[in-house]
């Protein structure tokens, strides 16, 4: 029988899984960071610091007694988490290592073929120079190979010959991330960085796809092919679909789930224990918090339409006079809802946190008990930013 979700109960599930219904008042131990970020899957890099860095942003807004240095201990010290590609770079629990084995098998011939056509043939030599050279001498960056030739063309294959090298073994898995300094990274042999353990183990090509597909759903609740296929981007839609039609006399369901942004409900798989899960749902904590724009929450823009009735869109790579918002504006969530977003910024130099503007969505007031919850946030993310004040702009709510 198909089963039914309403878009209250799809929001609200959503939230507990991606772990924005527990409370983030609590303490943050390495032990509870690492399963934190096993629940989640993995928690997208980047390298804007508006407040802070998304990772860190993303991991506070769930646990608000966490710091940067307890994630740099779990990766570089502990090597309980490592860097890799999921949509985008991201880190990643060291126990999920042994699946990314076969994302690197799959790599491999494609990114040497790109490397043999944008460089020419003479210089794959520089594949086995590279890692030769890290071999010998220990860690490198890419600056270490600066002087190399490059292509003359725009993005990944116009790095020189050396960068392209370091990214070619980093993603068919040869080496891996060590550390990261002033944001770039420090590449080593992946024997040196990861684990015997996790190096030791590959799952076969069909219990790998099994695990893909269904621990995005685990952390998805219900989702469609295409939503399974890129939660960790490491099984094609068609390998998605097949898994789905194979589990649907087992321990999935199939759904319809109420749309929140008014289009029609649509048809999803849903986990077997669904039932029980919506059954059990806490209340969301009774708070506001700024999300970052990376956040796992939004990065399905669409499904976040759906599910939310939320309409987002980082604008970094839109043109500044075709801006509708800024160029990097937080999503406000409001207990379980989507209730607007706000420009900020940390300004270190003059000590604060400015607030150039605050967009509320249609139908959200700005009532005083949601200004204060949104005074209450602004005070935690001064403190995260580490500076002493909060400055609104004038005018700063707009319409």
């Amino acid at each position: 029988m198909t089963l039914q979700l309403s878009a209250d109960q799809a929001r609200r599930l959503t939230l507990s899984l991606q772990g924005l219904a527990r409370t983030p008042r609590r303490r943050l131990s390495a032990d509870r960071l690492t399963t934190l970020i096993e629940d989640l899957g993995f928690v997208q890099l980047d390298s804007i610091s508006t407040v802070q860095r998304a990772h860190h942003m993303i991991l506070f807004s769930r646990a608000e007694s966490y710091r940067p240095e307890l994630l740099r201990r779990l990766m570089e010290d502990d090597a309980r988490l490592f860097e890799h590609w999921t949509h985008d770079a991201s880190v990643i629990p060291t126990a999920f290592y042994p699946y990314w084995r076969h994302r690197f098998a799959r790599e491999e011939d494609g990114l040497a073929d790109k490397f043999r056509r944008w460089f020419g043939a003479e210089h794959l030599g520089d594949l086995d120079r590279v890692l030769e050279h890290i071999r010998d001498n220990g860690p490198v960056m890419a600056r270490d190979f600066a002087d190399g030739n490059t292509a003359g063309r725009q993005g990944w294959w116009d790095w020189h010959t050396g960068k392209a090298a370091l990214e070619f073994h980093w993603r068919a898995g040869r080496l891996a991330v060590a550390r990261r300094q002033g944001f770039q990274k420090v590449y080593d042999l992946a024997e040196r960085v990861i684990p015997e353990a996790a190096r030791a183990e590959m799952p076969s090509a069909d219990a790998f796809v099994d695990w893909a597909c269904r621990s995005a759903l685990d952390r998805l609740g219900f989702a469609s092919p295409g939503e399974i296929a890129r939660f960790w981007d490491l099984v094609t839609i068609a390998e998605a679909e097949a898994w789905c039609e194979a589990q649907e006399d087992g321990d999935i369901r199939i759904a319809v789930v109420e749309a929140a942004d008014g289009s029609r409900p649509r048809p999803v798989y849903a986990r077997g224990d669904i039932e029980d899960l919506v059954s059990n749902l806490d209340d969301p904590p009774g708070r506001l918090r700024a999300l970052n724009p990376f956040d796992p929450v939004l990065r399905d823009r669409k499904r976040l339409m759906a599910t939310f009735g939320f309409d987002y869109r980082i604008e970094i790579f839109v043109p500044a006079a075709k801006r509708r918002y800024g160029y990097y504006v937080f999503p406000l969530l409001d207990r379980d809802r989507f209730v607007g977003r706000i420009d900020m910024k940390a300004d270190r130099d003059r000590d604060t946190l400015g607030v150039k503007a605050l967009w509320l969505e249609p139908g959200c007031r700005p009532s005083k008990g949601r200004l204060e919850r949104l005074d209450a946030e602004l005070d935690r993310m001064r403190r995260f930013a580490e500076v002493s004040s909060v400055a609104m702009a004038d005018g700063y709510l707009r319409t």
